[in-house]
């Protein structure tokens, strides 16, 4: 892949090699490679020790992040009523039933989470071909299906993000925007690799995070200390 003028200028801040020692100075300097016109966001990668086609080790997950991720998250909560006035008046940007379907059906999906309740997971598991792909379908673990919309919709809003590992071991998640003040990224990465620690499978054998790196949208990968996350 070719890199630009502009990649290549700010990869020179960067010590590929190097293990940086805390929290705070990797995000500090990964704040300086933010030189994009528009608004970076800060995401992670954790390299795990796991194997996902294991289903006791396909890491999946929630955590909610101290302070969000600088991003207005749209929700659509598929519900009959009561359950879908009760998920408008909390904040869900779209709530109901048969109608959201069928447009799901014809393509549409311009939302960031779905949530849905128990009784309408039978006509909604229905398009998993096209949820699925697209991080969309609803799961019990990740806390989307529930009979609770109203406080699953507001945690979203302030801030819960989901994650799961990929088939190559590895954990991505936005933790915010690099313009966020240096202390909430702190934070939130904290609370971010608390929470895999947490969730390390007991079949597991052998380090179990083996890498932490992150990065703005546009800029190069800056690599964290392991020993950071306390194992």
């Amino acid at each position: 892949m070719k890199k630009s003028k502009r990649f290549k200028a700010v990869a020179k801040k960067v010590d590929a090699k190097k293990m940086y020692a805390t929290i705070d100075e990797a995000v500090a300097l990964a704040q300086t490679t933010a030189s994009a016109k528009f608004s970076e966001a800060m995401d992670i990668a954790v390299r795990l020790g796991v194997d996902p086609k294991k289903a006791d080790q396909a890491i999946r997950g929630t955590v909610a992040l101290p302070h969000g991720i600088g991003k207005d998250v749209r929700v659509l909560v598929i519900a009959k009523s009561p359950k879908d006035e009760e998920a408008l008046a909390a904040g869900a940007d779209f709530a109901g039933f048969q109608e959201y379907l069928d447009k799901i059906k014809a393509g549409w999906a311009d939302v960031d989470v779905i949530v849905a309740t128990p009784d309408v997971m039978v006509e909604l598991g229905k398009l998993g071909k096209i949820l699925g792909p697209r991080g969309l379908m609803p799961n019990p673990k990740s806390g989307t299906v529930t009979a609770d919309v109203a406080s699953a919709v507001k945690e979203v809003k302030a801030g819960k993000i989901e994650f799961r590992v990929d088939k190559a071991g590895v954990v991505h998640a936005t933790v915010g925007k690099a313009n966020f003040e240096k202390q909430k990224l702190v934070e939130n990465i904290k609370a971010f690799l608390a929470t895999i620690a947490k969730m390390k499978p007991s079949s597991s054998k052998g380090v179990y995070i083996k890498s932490v790196s992150i990065s703005t949208t546009m800029g190069p990968g800056v690599h964290i200390d392991r020993s950071v996350v306390q194992m």
